[in-house]
């Protein structure tokens, strides 16, 4: 067997077997093909594609190149792996694990900072003073049966083929292939344990997924490979046309999670955590409808309950749990200015990747894995799509450092509104629920 053949077999579109897949696998992650060969035969599937059984092979391979987390004792929680392929301003995972664990539902995941456009749970949970993560299994382990959440980032020993392909994809405009995305996230995702997993699915202009229909295929992929992994699996793909919430920056978002668990914040954020937690009920007990979960959400928010799990997991996590009753301790700059609208109407479009690269040029992000962030800064939204806006009044609050760029961020962030005379409808978080039996609703 040789690699130049398998290559080749991939690029005419034939299908590979598993002792193939195996083979070329093994002899990269073992360094003994080079980079170019592997580029080739990743070009070869971004082209051709890979089938069910092809997909399925992949993701096994991978899972089993590194660590697997195993728990080593009983528990009486029912496990839930969620997971979002990332936009702006989204601070759903940390808002949700404390609503989960007070719900009686664990969260073990591993979860990415923050690069590019779209920010990352470890980067913003790192902005509270003193907060670690674990950096060993065993620790992620011992914070789980603490807390009932168990999250760190990702690790060389924890699907090491993953991290090799994707530093290879990352420079080969290969990134975008549907299924090599779905083998990168479900691998991480399976060893992983967990009774179900949740997937949200950004999808639109401040997403890596532009459109719907991709969203869909990507969604199919996943929930195909969950099962043949036993795993309960619900996909939803939501809306990334527009920022997530009213606030973009590492501690500006822990500051709107802790608003929500004061049952504040804005309303369609507020919703789209309910109608998460509602699904990951149901996947628990698909006895509990809608209605029912979403009043168990609002008990716990409205009792303190959930914001008293979010303290607990704070402080085992040795962070500096008084930001919930102090927000001033988050250290949010104090330098702001404002962008007010140039003209009066209704705001029509957000160019939400404009408004993701303008907060990672602030401080808030990185262009590059090595970049240093400023925790600090970032936005505060005052209009969003399908809202009113006169001239003169408040589009965004640019919380700052004084940046040498800032008149020209500024002026990016304006140009990313669109606002028009006639009146725009205001457009659901919710696109499409995927997967389980929980019932689509209004």
């Amino acid at each position: 067997m040789r690699v130049v053949d398998i290559i080749a077999k991939k690029r005419d579109n034939y299908k590979l077997t598993e002792e193939e897949i195996h083979y070329i696998l093994d002899k990269y992650i073992n360094k003994e093909i080079p980079d170019y060969q592997m580029s080739a035969f990743l070009m070869a599937i971004y082209f051709n594609g890979l089938d069910k059984d092809e997909i399925a092979i992949f993701t096994d391979k991978f899972v089993n190149s590194g660590d697997i987390i195993e728990l080593e004792r009983e528990i009486n929680s029912f496990i839930i792996d969620k997971h979002s392929t990332g936009g702006v301003g989204d601070k759903v995972t940390i808002a949700l694990l404390p609503i989960f664990s007070s719900l009686g539902i664990g969260t073990l995941k591993l979860s990415g900072k923050g690069l590019g456009h779209t920010g990352g749970t470890i980067d913003k949970l790192e902005s509270i003073n003193n907060f670690k993560f674990p950096n060993t299994k065993e620790e992620l382990l011992e914070k789980f049966h603490e807390t009932n959440i168990g999250i760190m980032g990702y690790t060389d020993k924890i699907v090491p083929l993953d991290k090799e392909i994707y530093s290879l994809r990352d420079v080969t405009a290969t990134v975008s292939s549907l299924p090599l995305i779905a083998i990168s996230v479900m691998s991480k995702k399976l060893v992983i344990p967990s009774n179900g997993i949740i997937l949200d699915i950004k999808v639109g202009k401040g997403a890596f997924i532009k459109n719907i229909d991709d969203g869909e295929k990507l969604s199919d992929i996943m929930i195909d490979i969950g099962r043949k992994f036993n795993k309960k699996m619900v996909t939803i793909l939501s809306n990334m046309d527009e920022p997530l919430g009213n606030k973009i920056g590492n501690a500006l978002e822990i500051e709107e999670v802790i608003e929500i668990l004061n049952g504040d914040g804005p309303k369609d954020l507020r919703k789209f955590i309910t109608d998460f937690t509602a699904i990951a009920i149901n996947m628990k007990n698909p006895e509990i409808d809608y209605e029912n979960g979403k009043k168990m959400v609002e008990d716990v928010i409205n009792s303190k309950k959930a914001l008293d799990e979010f303290r607990k997991m704070i402080d085992s996590y040795g962070g500096d749990s008084s930001i919930i009753d102090n927000i001033d301790k988050l250290g949010i700059s104090k330098n702001t200015d404002y962008i007010l609208a140039d003209k009066t109407g209704y705001v029509k479009e957000i160019d939400t990747e404009k408004i993701g690269i303008a907060v990672m040029k602030l401080g808030a992000g990185r262009e590059t894995k090595d970049d240093t962030i400023d925790y600090s800064v970032g936005l505060k939204l005052y209009k969003k799509i399908g809202d009113y806006v006169k001239k003169g009044e408040k589009l965004f609050k640019v919380y700052h450092k004084n940046n040498r760029e800032l008149e020209k961020i500024k002026l990016d962030i304006l140009n990313s509104y669109l606002i028009v005379g006639e009146k725009v409808e205001k457009k659901p978080i919710i696109l499409k629920i995927k997967g389980g039996d929980f019932i689509e609703h209004k």
